[in-house]
């Protein structure tokens, strides 16, 4: 850590998530929002991946939610979004950009294995 750097809290924000469910307990509707959104007020999603890290415990957790609406091309899309923005993260977290864009290239794989791109997609 530099010495520019502090632990000392200088903001809040909340993300909440609202899950309504079925007599089933599966998801309905999803809305959200949170302090910092680009939007005011409750949007609607129709999935989420949230992922966290307990460092205590050196597990992730994992919340993966998604409406009866949500279909299979929605999904297959969201997935491959998902997969890759994560060497993205990875990158930005590791420096590691060998390792990135080996997740980038598997996303790319599972984009053409799930057929998420048009006939014209070269790669």
């Amino acid at each position: 850590m530099s010495n520019n750097q502090t632990n000392e809290i200088v903001k809040t924000s909340n993300i909440n998530f609202k899950v309504s469910l079925d007599k089933e307990n599966l998801p309905l509707e999803i809305e959200w929002n949170a302090d910092d959104a680009d939007v005011d007020g409750k949007q609607v999603a129709k999935a989420i991946v949230l992922s966290l890290w307990d460092g205590l415990q050196q597990n992730a957790l994992r919340i993966d939610l998604w409406t009866k609406e949500m279909n299979v091309e929605e999904m297959n899309l969201f997935m491959f979004q998902t997969l890759s923005t994560l060497g993205d993260t990875y990158e930005r977290a590791t420096n590691n950009s060998e390792i990135a864009a080996e997740i980038r290239e598997f996303a790319h794989h599972f984009g053409h294995r799930a057929e998420v791109f048009g006939p014209d997609h070269k790669h």
